[in-house]
């Protein structure tokens, strides 16, 4: 477990109030479990990144316990193995923050830095957290290609940028034009029961990525 962010100055602070249900649910989790994280989760990987992963929100047992993205459950297996395929990894992912890999050219955001109840955001929490996913895209000068992992962060992407959602409609490998000129790809969140449903499977992932490696040689901030 660690502090450190590559976007310090995006971070929701560890004691962050801003939404009670989420803040009564870690208190509680602390008590049961002292060693996890149990607080707002920080961007990983590299500021210099082109390519910005946004998913839900932390997972109990995943980020949540361990206090990086996508790492201690089973929804950053595919993530990662992808990420690793298409260059972005250093190192061997290992589903633990000890296995000290690094991305290169990319960075894991999330709509809610803190656990939900259920892995459900209220529409107040998702407002609320939203400054700090604007503070962390704000501050990411080579980015060109913003890949929505699901339709709650597809949808905070798409208020940030002023635009409406009913021309911005979420849908698997949909690319939507920013205001800012960078370029939002929606893929289905890697999750477990959308893997094992069948609902996302490797080659529609690697798909997203396919396009998003396209768009970025294509298309420029």
């Amino acid at each position: 477990m660690s502090d450190h962010s590559p976007l310090p100055n995006a971070e929701a602070p560890k004691g962050c109030r801003k939404c009670p249900r989420l803040v009564s649910l870690r208190k509680s989790l602390r008590k049961d479990h002292p060693l996890w994280w149990n607080a707002p989760v920080p961007a990983f990987g590299d500021p210099g990144a082109w390519l910005a992963i946004v998913g839900l929100a932390p997972g109990k047992e995943g980020a949540n316990r361990t206090g990086r993205p996508f790492t201690g459950d089973a929804s950053g297996e595919m993530l990662f193995a992808t990420l690793t395929k298409y260059g972005f990894v250093d190192g061997e992912f290992a589903n633990d923050p000890a296995d000290g890999i690094k991305l290169n050219k990319a960075i894991i955001l999330n709509a809610v830095k803190c656990l939900p109840p259920e892995n459900k955001p209220t529409g107040a929490e998702i407002n609320n957290c939203r400054s700090y996913l604007a503070k962390a895209l704000d501050h990411l000068p080579e980015l060109k290609i913003i890949l929505a992992l699901g339709k709650i962060a597809h949808d905070s992407i798409i208020r940030l940028s002023g635009a409406r959602l009913a021309d911005h409609k979420f849908a698997h490998g949909a690319q939507h034009r920013l205001s800012d000129g960078r370029t939002l790809i929606d893929s289905y969140h890697c999750s477990r029961y959308n893997v094992n449903t069948g609902r996302l499977t490797v080659a529609m992932f690697e798909d997203v990525f396919e396009q998003a490696a396209y768009m970025s040689s294509t298309s420029r901030p």
